[in-house]
């Protein structure tokens, strides 16, 4: 039986100005309140799901596996593919996420965004039905066992920067309200049969009133991408996936994690690294040594644009749709507006910041922050 309801646990909520329009507690979702789906949102069975997805089949339908779910490749009656998104039926975890994606994304069409289709609200099962994309995540392409028949060259990796770039201008500056992602990363950029990146996984998403700045929230994301301010002291902002970004942009470059701690032949994020090699004047060895060919002054420039995004301070970062003009213009960067990078990291139990707008070019100087005295959620900042 298919159900078009959310259910009768739902509570209006309006304390945090961005929270998502169903507003639950994580209570459970069981059908027969009269909680409607957006209209362009088909509903399927849970039958009709499990039968395109041969059954969630682990082995053979298994595409990925997100924060709260797993994701299958299924093919339905009419002969569509798309990607299944199971959210785990043992835990409530995910609920609010869920609930979330559907809001966030149910009317928001662009070329850089995947597309919801539909969803399934039946028993305990919370299932999002997604576009399928040919060519999987960013990161099996990039970080993952590198494919023969999938090369990111540069002309690649350049049009997946700007594809994002677009998507997270839109969100921020053309929507209303405006979107803050929280969860930017490799992962959750997906690329069509083009190697065109759309941005997925919405479950995090905080929705931005035009009269909000700024809003306290508890810590969710990935380690390697948070923001410092945002992973310190759970406030968030735009500027948050600004930062996420030019990590991403820095990955991308470089076809390197940025979870790992030892680049540079040292215990190095990548972006420390990445600065040091900024001060020496080496930004070239950054280089992904795959990348056979490349515009050598373009891709500095590229390397550049993600140390303006990842400084220190929130508000010394450019805004998405000035990082897409410096990433498609040859204009000249400011770059004695460019101060050290802000970086945060659990590796060791600590949170840390560098740079200041006192201490430019320099790391000499570190705020060191043990996690637990900043309201930051051990499960929700632990790499997924």
């Amino acid at each position: 039986m298919s159900c078009s309801c959310f259910g009768a646990s739902i509570v209006e909520r309006r304390k945090d100005p961005a929270h998502n329009l169903f507003g639950i507690d994580g209570e459970d979702l069981n059908c027969g309140a009269h909680r409607t789906l957006p209209g362009n949102i088909k509903v399927y069975s849970y039958n009709e799901l499990r039968s395109a997805t041969n059954n969630f089949n682990a082995t053979s339908n298994k595409i990925g596996r997100g924060g709260f779910g797993t994701v299958y490749k299924g093919v339905l009656k009419s002969g569509r593919q798309v990607a299944v998104k199971a959210l785990s039926a043992e835990s409530k975890q995910g609920v609010h996420e869920f609930l979330t994606e559907i809001e966030v994304i149910a009317n928001v069409k662009h070329p850089n965004l995947v597309e919801l289709i539909g969803c399934c609200v039946q028993g305990t099962n919370r299932i999002l039905v997604y576009e399928y994309v040919e060519n999987n995540s960013l990161d099996r392409a990039l970080l993952g066992t590198r494919s023969k028949t999938i090369k990111l060259d540069w002309a690649r990796r350049s049009a997946i920067c700007l594809g994002t770039a677009r998507g997270l201008s839109y969100l921020h500056e053309e929507l209303e309200p405006h979107i803050v992602h929280r969860d930017i990363k490799a992962s959750n950029i997906l690329l069509d049969k083009e190697f065109v990146p759309k941005i997925g996984d919405f479950g995090l998403a905080k929705l931005f009133p035009e009269n909000i700045t700024h809003i306290s929230t508890r810590v969710a994301g990935t380690t390697g991408y948070l923001a410092p301010e945002y992973a310190m002291q759970g406030q968030l902002t735009k500027k948050a996936d600004v930062y996420s970004f030019g990590v991403l942009v820095l990955e991308i470059v470089s076809g390197r994690s940025s979870s790992r701690q030892n680049w540079g032949g040292m215990q190095k994020l990548l972006l420390e690294w990445t600065w040091q090699l900024y001060e020496e004047g080496k930004l070239v060895e950054l280089v992904d040594p795959e990348l056979e060919e490349y515009p050598e002054d373009q891709v500095v420039r590229y390397i550049k644009v993600a140390l303006f995004c990842t400084q220190a301070t929130a508000n010394q970062r450019p805004t998405m749709s000035q990082v897409l003009t410096m990433l498609s213009k040859s204009n000249r960067l400011n770059e004695k507006d460019l101060m050290a990078p802000g970086f945060f990291t659990d590796g060791a139990g600590n949170s840390r910041t560098h740079g200041s707008s006192s201490d430019k070019k320099s790391t000499s100087n570190s705020i060191s922050q043990t996690m637990s005295s900043f309201p930051v959620s051990i499960t929700q900042v632990t790499p997924r």
